[in-house]
């Protein structure tokens, strides 16, 4: 058997290796106009160009994943945004028809305050100068008005997460709350309260944050897509805000301040665009959920992260609905001998679904999502009886759609979220749920304790920040709308419009209202007179004078606004 000599396998090494160059370079040629071959082969010797090459195409890899991530975050940042026009049908549906356009307004105002909120000092507060090597804080302090900020689809991402936070208190208020107070309320939330909730849960830097180099307990706070950060957020902030505002004119006292024995119902004027505001709503949520899989550092396979996601949101939404609707179906049937499929519980308790998923939607089973989505039903059902039994009035149910149900989302992963599935999302699996860890012979309920700890920091950090700032609203009298612009409703009161041929609106109301505007115009324009110079207030004395000699009647006064 014939052997290569060792000038015939230098040279057999040679061409083996300048054939296989020569075909690289062909399949770059097609790719980059052998651009890459080129800056390789000017900076070194042949064996280091194919090395080059190799690096350089692999980076060229990393870049397209991070580019197509950069766009499905993008795009999972406009369908969340979506949800602002679902929010605003759901609103708009469920109020009477005088106070739609004040609602609308309200709806687009929470997407524009929270743009410049977020812009300006929001991301800052929540995510400013983060990294995985820095200690906890508690707030972040740079990045204000996106100064050095290299991942502008994080922050868009962001943005309408705590538009939506924002969104959530809108609802609860509705038909009632001045213009004034509603501008200031969503300022401090989305400039500061819902910021530091999600640096705390959120940012590398959080103290209760599953990010943090070392994590609270061991694993810190499962919260995947903000049913603490987000719902729990919004949802205890309306709850504080409607103990103070107190509730609609009528739906709970009479016109003397006795209660009522029993609650006058105040429906929506189109359950069509509650409807369509709910299917819009559950749309979004798929941006929501399976979208913040896109923002994981963790792991490089986010898609059955995602997939996972997406799933389990479908099945908790659809369990939660049907609960609550044949639930509801049930109870009227014994209670009143009349079967009713109510859709507002089929609408909300979809909604509920949403909430309690969003927590855990990549780190449970769908088993364990059908268990959540069946216990949200309930749990809306419960709550929502239980506000008009203890007297707070809730236009739209968003307490116990988004604190409740988002209550019962952060506890349900301390109880069911698997450690395969916390591995594959959050790149650790030694503390899992605890009804896992009890399979496992352990009782490790370390994951279970960040949940609850969770709980108590939201509500409690919105408690002392905004409980006292709606006491100070009030007693400045800027948050309530006044009795007469309350009984017109807030589309005359604040944005001029009439009342349309609308039944609503008293006709006695309606004269009142524009007796006491009509007062208040001439007022001004009474103090605008006596406020003119000297040389303007002699020239309309002579004109008076001389309209009243015209008339001959020199002792009766001329009527406001016949001279001028």
């Amino acid at each position: 058997m014939s052997s290569f000599t060792d000038n015939e396998a230098t040279d057999f090494a040679s061409a083996a290796s300048s054939v296989f160059t020569r075909t690289l370079a062909a399949r770059i040629e097609v790719l980059d106009d052998l651009s890459i071959y080129n800056d390789c082969a000017a900076q070194a010797s042949e064996f280091p160009v194919l090395q080059c090459v190799a690096n350089a195409l692999e980076q060229g890899q990393i870049n397209n994943a991070q580019d197509a991530n950069t766009w499905f975050l993008i795009f999972a940042s406009a369908l969340i945004f979506f949800m602002q026009a679902g929010f605003a049908m759901l609103c708009a549906g469920s109020v009477r028809i005088k106070n739609v356009g004040n609602t609308m307004l309200k709806n687009l105002l929470d997407a524009c305050g929270a743009a410049v909120g977020f812009f300006t000092i929001g991301y800052a507060f929540a995510f400013g100068g983060q990294d995985s090597t820095t200690a906890t804080t508690f707030i972040g302090t740079t990045n204000f008005f996106m100064v050095g900020i290299t991942n502008q689809a994080f922050w868009l991402f962001q943005f309408a997460f705590a538009a939506t936070s924002a969104t959530i208190t809108a609802g609860t208020l509705a038909e009632r709350c001045q213009m004034a107070a509603y501008l200031c309320y969503s300022v401090i939330l989305t400039g500061f309260v819902y910021p530091v909730v999600a640096h705390s849960i959120w940012s590398n830097n959080g103290f209760l944050s599953a990010f943090n180099v070392n994590p609270f307990l061991g694993i810190g706070v499962i919260d995947f897509a903000g049913s603490a950060v987000v719902h729990m957020t919004g949802g205890s902030t309306a709850v504080f805000a409607t103990m103070i505002l107190g509730p609609r004119k009528g739906r709970f006292y009479d016109a003397r301040g006795n209660p009522l024995p029993k609650p006058k119902p105040f429906p929506g004027h189109s359950v069509a665009l509650q409807m369509l505001g709910t299917f819009i709503l559950w749309f979004g949520w798929y941006g929501f959920n399976p979208g913040s899989a896109l923002i994981l550092t963790t792991t490089l396979n986010t898609g059955p992260v995602a997939a996972l996601a997406a799933v389990n949101t479908t099945i908790s939404a659809a369990v939660a609905g049907t609960t609550a609707l044949f639930t509801n179906l049930f109870v009227e049937e014994r209670t009143t001998g009349e079967a009713k499929f109510d859709l507002l519980s089929l609408m909300n308790g979809c909604l509920g679904g949403l909430v309690a998923i969003t927590a855990g939607c990549a780190v449970v089973e769908p088993w364990a999502a059908f268990v959540i989505g069946l216990i949200a039903g309930w749990l809306y059902l419960l709550s929502s009886a239980a506000l008009i039994r203890i007297r707070l009035d809730d236009a739209v149910d968003a307490i116990p759609v988004h604190l409740v149900c988002g209550t019962w989302g952060i506890l349900a992963v301390g109880f069911l979220a698997a450690p395969d599935r916390i591995l594959a999302a959050y790149g650790k699996g030694e503390h899992a749920g605890w009804f896992y860890e009890l399979a496992r012979g352990s009782f490790n309920a370390s994951l279970l304790g960040c949940q609850i700890i969770a709980i108590f920091f939201v509500i409690g950090w919105v408690f002392f920040i905004m409980f006292p700032f709606f006491i100070w609203l009030n007693y400045m009298g800027w948050f309530r709308a006044d009795s007469l612009e309350e009984l017109v409703g807030l589309d005359i009161s604040y944005h001029g419009g009439g009342a349309g041929g609308n039944d609503e609106v008293k006709q006695e109301f309606l004269e009142a209202f524009n007796r006491r505007k009509d007062n208040k115009q001439n007022a001004h324009s009474n103090a605008q007179q006596q406020e003119m110079p000297q040389h303007y207030a002699d020239v309309y004395s002579q004109q008076e004078l001389a309209a009243r000699e015209a008339l001959g009647e020199d002792g009766m006064s001329v009527p406001n606004g016949m001279v001028g």
